[in-house]
């Protein structure tokens, strides 16, 4: 590990931990040049895709980029910033083991839509809203019947 203060590319680990979560491993090094203490994280790297978009571009799955279009779906809702980086969390483990070298974003998009269903039912309609383009008032009340509907079908 290159020390950040000489440059010096040799530092030896004097201590490893698991951080809180325990997702990576906290190490403490020494430079073996200038005697500098620094700490780095290793942490797995997961297998993500490529999200293809509509109009066939490839991306790369951007963590931050769902996080925020989830969070503006929250926005003024009674849901807190744990509760969007859990499902955050959930979404990325889902296409991690899911292994896909690509996915149309079509596909993320139903796999948020189904997040935010269990999560809050106002945030799913505003982000459905976005995600089929609705062009209506009409649109927004189908969807808000179908909901009305899988909740009737799921308290029976």
């Amino acid at each position: 590990m290159i020390c950040p203060r000489c440059g010096h590319i040799d530092s030896k680990v004097v201590d490893s931990r698991l951080s809180r979560e325990q997702t990576q491993i906290r190490r403490r090094r020494v430079c073996s040049e200038c005697g500098f203490r620094f700490t780095t994280f290793e942490k797995i790297e997961p297998s993500l895709p490529q999200i293809v978009k509509r109009d066939q571009r490839r991306e790369p799955f951007d963590r931050d980029k769902l996080r925020s279009s989830i969070a503006i779906a929250c926005r003024k809702r009674p849901i807190s910033q744990t509760r969007i980086d859990k499902a955050v969390d959930r979404i990325e483990s889902r296409l991690s083991e899911a292994g896909d070298r690509e996915l149309p974003s079509e596909q993320l998009g139903l796999i948020v839509m189904d997040e935010l269903r269990e999560m809050d039912q106002v945030a799913y309609v505003r982000f459905a809203s976005v995600y089929r383009e609705f062009q209506d008032v009409e649109e927004f009340m189908k969807e808000i019947r179908a909901l009305v509907e899988s909740r009737k079908g799921g308290a029976a």
